[in-house]
């Protein structure tokens, strides 16, 4: 007992120090957990929430019963794989063009591909994206088709062209963020491996796809995971205010999560959007395992746990 507690006395500061930590993921992400209960039940304001009628799976068979479960369910997992897999292209690719150009070109590129748009994801999106998209005053109509002798468009109105435009959006606001991750992974690599392959006669294609692109895997691998746990979740601001709630589009921008929104603005019912909570919780976990799994197939060392 006392060697036991002698090896672990030399780590006495460092956990104190984690007790702040600790105590915050406790309050803030296991305590909120027992709210779980709610989506068995029939929520009561004046009852509280262990005074409140159990339904059992009823808030569930409610959420898959609706006309609009296959839609919204198809729309959050289409957006979502699409994000991911245009995302991760797109800032992989900017990520390895910075670290090829190493030169004033680059500095300016980094300024404008990258700095920018990270500012402008911070700006509200939604008026930005108005300001393009708008009928009357915005500067695709006014500026773009008048000019070429063409109609304006009603893009608020026309569902036709939005699964593009959320694509667009959503890669406008995160390509800053995730270029900078593989970026930094990038410049971290071993400059001697460059060297030694430019040496043995290998290309600038040849050294990014057996050097830059093995180096990036693990980054990879670790971001995909991540986004594949949350692919059953939806950006809010993306699909509710950056097409302003427009009911014309509502097939190509309801979600999960904008549809519990409405549920509750509308039936006011908690009871449902737990439901619709826990769902997506279960469905994400089970898919960050089930992805992990795979990958620890493959390659066990890229594996998350």
């Amino acid at each position: 007992m006392a060697k036991t507690f002698q090896k672990y006395k030399r780590y006495f500061p460092l956990y104190f120090m984690m007790i702040p930590g600790l105590v915050y993921l406790f309050i803030n992400n296991y305590i909120p957990m027992g709210g779980i209960i709610i989506a068995f039940k029939k929520y009561n304001y004046s009852k509280g929430i262990l005074g409140s009628p159990w339904t059992g799976l009823d808030n569930f068979e409610f959420l898959f019963k609706t006309k609009e479960a296959w839609t919204i369910t198809r729309n959050t997992l289409v957006y979502n794989l699409m994000f991911i897999v245009i995302g991760t292209i797109l800032a992989v690719t900017v990520a390895i063009l910075l670290n090829e150009l190493k030169s004033v070109m680059a500095k300016k590129l980094y300024q404008t591909v990258i700095l920018v748009p990270f500012l402008i994801s911070i700006v509200v999106v939604s008026y930005l994206v108005y300001g393009f998209l708008s009928t009357d005053t915005g500067f695709i109509n006014n500026s773009i088709l008048k000019p070429m002798g063409k109609d304006a468009v009603g893009w608020y109105s026309n569902p036709t062209y939005w699964p593009l435009i959320l694509v667009i959006v959503n890669v406008w606001k995160n390509l800053g963020y995730n270029c900078i991750i593989y970026y930094a992974t990038v410049v971290g690599l071993d400059a001697s491996l460059y060297e030694s392959a430019a040496i043995d006669g290998a290309g600038r294609w040849q050294r990014i796809w057996h050097i830059t692109l093995p180096g990036l895997k693990t980054t990879i691998i670790t971001l995909v995971l991540m986004a594949v746990g949350r692919v059953f979740y939806s950006d809010f601001g993306l699909f509710y205010q950056v097409p302003m709630n427009s009911g014309p589009l509502i097939d190509v921008t309801n979600t999960i999560d904008t549809y519990v929104y409405r549920g509750l603005m509308e039936l006011n019912n908690i009871g449902m959007a737990s439901a619709a909570a826990v769902y997506q919780s279960l469905v994400g976990f089970a898919l960050v395992l089930s992805a992990n799994m795979i990958v620890r197939k493959i390659d066990k060392e890229s594996a998350l746990f």
